[in-house]
């Protein structure tokens, strides 16, 4: 599925940084940058930290989402993760995009993340969102072989 979607450009570096694009051309998801004025230090543990992602989206769509998620080279390696784990963006949201980043290493390890202006920190992934239609009933139509087992009912 192909769908225009508006992307407003709130931060002018951008235009020197590059605009969001994909990287590769199989990546499934678009790369957001750091649009803060300076060099931003993420203690171990401390509050996430909303970072201006430097643009805004008009999707239009309701059959569309975007959803923000982690690097995963700047997880494994820094240590560097969202803040609310996935973010997700409605297709009527149409201010700035943010990025809730954490610094999610063991508290007092002096693993500090420097995030510097213009860095590559997020990315962003466009999704298909489908609106089923709920029907209210006392008792399911059919049962699975699942049943009511609940969380952990088919083993560890």
């Amino acid at each position: 599925m192909t769908k225009a979607i508006e992307i407003k450009v709130l931060d002018q570096r951008l235009r020197e940084w590059g605009l969001p694009k994909y990287q590769t051309p199989l990546a499934a998801a678009i790369d957001l940058f750091a649009c803060i004025e300076e060099p931003l230090q993420l203690q171990p543990q401390e509050a996430a930290v909303l970072i201006p992602s430097g643009i805004a989206l008009h999707m239009d769509c309701a059959e569309l989402c975007a959803v923000i998620l982690p690097r995963s080279g700047l997880g494994h390696k820094k240590g560097l993760v969202l803040g609310n784990s996935v973010g997700l963006i409605d297709a009527d949201y149409t201010a700035q995009c943010f990025i809730s980043v954490w610094n999610r290493n063991p508290a007092g390890s002096n693993a500090t993340i420097t995030i510097q202006p213009g860095e590559r920190i997020a990315q962003m992934m466009f999704l298909p969102v489908v609106r089923p239609a709920f029907t209210v009933v006392e008792e399911f139509s059919t049962t699975s072989q699942r049943g009511s087992g609940g969380f952990g009912s088919t083993g560890v």
